[in-house]
């Protein structure tokens, strides 16, 4: 039965191949669909974990989400450096972290920092030591892959997030690999981290530890920490800027997590009563996100089924016409001694056989897309986007597609038991 339908299969192979087509379309459009909105879903979930709030300057809330969280945007600009210690003193806040934006080294960013930005991911060693003193890098694990950065090399950052976008290069201040991380799945495998007063030094801002560490005491940025009650100055004072001048320093952002409930009233009302800065949240802003692109991803979807059902539709028409060409054909075999249900089976194979031609022609080619867009594409790349991974939905798609193929031949195969052999015969004579 199975030879018999291959054989009917071959004797039309430009309609077969075709139909392979249409169905390895169908199946591609929808394995593309499935993959990278499950895999952006869930590296965009990730990557946000534990970040209850972004603070940065005024601009676009989502640009900032973007810029801070997934490293795919520009920043909206810098903000003083005093509000990290001014929001660490709220009580109803846990955790700051600062990030200190603006460089790159052959395209992957180089983010100032502190340790517990490791700790958000948990980013490991792979090898070195987990240093961030001024002047030493951790790189990740892609950075490494890519560059061949081993440890104790020293690098030269440049000017912008990209590698075309370089204005200039570091000279006077490289750094050095002291770490390479391991791969995490997250933001942090395509990034250089360095400590927040690296990035001031790179671009001529001292830092005055003696200031800072005032007694000769550490300043601990562990959660809970209970600032002194020295002197500061007020956070709408910073925010407005003063008497800042451009070389003072500054962060791009800060990612912040609440202690308690209030922190969420609190907190974003007052950093957006600021000049000059505002409070994102990555619920809000990667939901809005999603929201705009599962309105493309709709179309997409409803596109790849399309092309299923003009699949299944041809297949139809192809079986429809080829049984009519071979009704003496399966005249004789009946003669011979071929039952009703092994000719109907045998259609069903031949339509069986198409789609799963298709499907298979369908997994080879979206996955084959994925990984030609992710090698070519930076943004792909920063998003990790894995065109090996396969999701259970590509099960339910193949299926779907086998039962389009089934059931495009399962009318042409009812037609059987309909035929008269003796009118067939006698035609022929």
């Amino acid at each position: 039965m199975v030879r018999l339908s291959i054989a009917y299969l071959r004797d039309r192979p430009f309609t077969t191949l075709l139909n392979i087509i249409l169905l390895g379309l169908a199946t591609a459009t929808l394995i593309i669909l499935v993959t990278v909105s499950t895999q952006l879903g869930t590296r965009i979930e990730k990557d946000a974990r534990g970040i209850d709030l972004v603070v940065g300057a005024k601009g676009s809330p989502l640009q900032l989400i973007l810029s801070s969280i997934y490293q795919v945007d520009a920043p909206t600009g810098n903000i003083p450096a005093g509000t990290v210690d001014l929001l660490r003193r709220n009580p109803s806040v846990a955790q700051v972290i600062p990030l200190a934006l603006g460089d790159n080294f052959r395209g992957f960013r180089i983010v100032g920092t502190e340790p517990a930005y490791l700790d958000l991911y948990g980013a490991t060693l792979a090898s070195g030591k987990m240093n961030m003193k001024e002047g030493e890098a951790l790189i990740g694990a892609d950075v490494a892959r890519v560059t061949g950065a081993t440890l104790g090399q020293q690098f030269v950052g440049s000017h912008g997030l990209g590698s075309g976008e370089g204005a200039g290069q570091h000279e006077h201040d490289p750094m050095t690999t002291v770490g390479i991380l391991k791969p995490t799945g997250t933001v942090v495998d395509r990034l250089i981290i360095v400590s927040v007063p690296t990035v001031w030094h790179m671009h001529g801002i001292e830092h005055d530890h003696d200031a800072e560490h005032k007694d000769g005491e550490a300043h601990s940025h562990e959660e809970g920490h209970d600032h002194a009650e020295e002197a500061k100055p007020d956070l709408n004072d910073l925010a407005t800027g003063g008497e800042r001048t451009e070389m003072q320093a500054d962060v791009t952002a800060l990612l912040v997590k609440y202690r308690n409930a209030m922190g969420a009233v609190s907190v974003p009302s007052l950093i957006n009563a600021q000049a000059g800065m505002q409070a994102a949240v990555p619920a809000i802003e990667t939901t809005r996100l999603l929201s705009f692109l599962g309105v493309g991803l709709d179309a997409i979807e409803m596109l790849g089924w399309l092309i299923a059902f003009t699949g299944g539709l041809a297949i139809f028409v192809a079986l429809l016409n080829a049984l009519d060409a071979r009704e003496k054909d399966l005249a004789l075999l009946r003669v011979m001694g071929a039952t009703k249900g092994s000719i109907f089976g045998t259609i069903l194979v031949e339509g069986l056989l198409t789609a799963a031609l298709g499907a298979i022609l369908g997994v080879l080619l979206g996955h084959g897309v994925i990984a030609a867009a992710a090698a070519t594409s930076p943004r792909l790349q920063e998003l990790g986007l894995n065109a090996f991974a396969f999701h259970p939905a590509e099960l339910a798609i193949i299926g779907a597609v086998l039962g389009i193929g089934i059931l495009a031949a399962l009318i042409p195969a009812i037609r059987l038991f309909r035929v008269d052999l003796t009118q067939i015969l006698a035609r022929a004579a």
